[in-house]
């Protein structure tokens, strides 16, 4: 017998209740679990609580032994393309603190939780519009509804696009593709995200969580060590990107905001920028 006890693994009932304000949570006996982030049951509002939720979920969900494999999405018909209208006053009050705690900390670890925190294989779903739908490209499977539109707001807000959305973009369109919807907010359809290679398949929004289910069928197949071995042989790539890009983007995202004094979102900005999205454009100037 040893000195010492295992320490205690996260508890499913525990964590579900804990993350229900950002994340409506399910999981079958198989354990698969589904993950719905969500704003008061609709579609994510980003914050600055919202944003630290990420990182502290897939960190959760990954040192739970009983979770098999993750499907992850969005609720309602947008994925993301609206901000808490009090969602960054924290970050305004003192940009200097929330520059590193908000920016810097909370955005690395956001994003490279998702390929460096799980074992078990992910399913991204973009459930419609949105902004930052990295979290979704970046699971090892990605399925799209049929009016989802992904684009990058982040220079049409004055911000420099480096807290992983760059990171995404270079590793699934390359570098012309890449500069490109960086540069200009380009807004890339469903029908298009496929062919670039972003999704894997597009779907009707109602089917897309049945479809994710019966992929994750197939996926849980096999055993569970030939499972996780296999997520991490497929993720092996976007691990070598964000070890090259992801630290590099986001210092230089926020030395940007810091030299100009200016947070790095706000509500306004993301409201006026999103516009063109919703009137079916492809960007903010034509």
């Amino acid at each position: 017998m040893s000195i010492t006890n295992f320490l205690p693994t996260p508890k499913f009932d525990e964590y579900k209740e804990r993350f229900k304000d950002f994340y409506k949570m399910s999981r079958r006996p198989d354990g698969v679990i589904l993950v719905e982030a969500h704003t008061n049951g609709g579609p994510i509002q980003l914050s600055v609580e919202n944003h630290r939720s990420v990182g502290q979920m897939l960190k959760t969900v990954g040192a739970d032994p009983e979770n098999e494999i993750m499907i992850f999405t969005g609720s309602g018909k947008e994925f993301m393309m609206d901000s808490d209208p009090e969602g960054f006053v924290l970050e305004q009050q003192d940009l200097a603190n929330w520059a590193y705690e908000y920016g810097y900390k909370d955005g690395r670890i956001n994003v490279s939780s998702m390929v460096n925190d799980l074992e078990i294989p992910t399913i991204g779903i973009i459930n419609g519009p949105g902004f930052h739908t990295e979290m979704c490209i970046m699971c090892d499977i990605t399925l799209c509804a049929e009016d989802a539109v992904i684009f990058d707001l982040h220079y049409d807000i004055g911000s420099v696009p480096g807290d992983g959305i760059h990171s995404c973009f270079q590793e699934v369109l390359g570098v012309k593709r890449a500069a490109y919807a960086l540069l200009t907010g380009e807004a890339i359809d469903a029908k298009k995200a496929l062919e670039y290679g972003m999704v894997n398949e597009v779907l009707p929004r109602e089917k897309l969580i049945e479809r994710a289910y019966k992929i994750a069928d197939h996926i849980m197949t096999q055993p569970r060590t030939t499972r996780r071995c296999t997520a991490q042989i497929v993720r092996r790539p976007w691990r070598r990107q964000l070890a090259d890009s992801l630290d590099f983007g986001f210092a230089t995202q926020l030395f940007a905001h810091l030299a100009k004094d200016a947070p790095t979102h706000g509500r306004n900005h993301i409201a006026d920028t999103v516009a063109y999205v919703r009137q079916g454009k492809r960007n903010n100037f034509d």
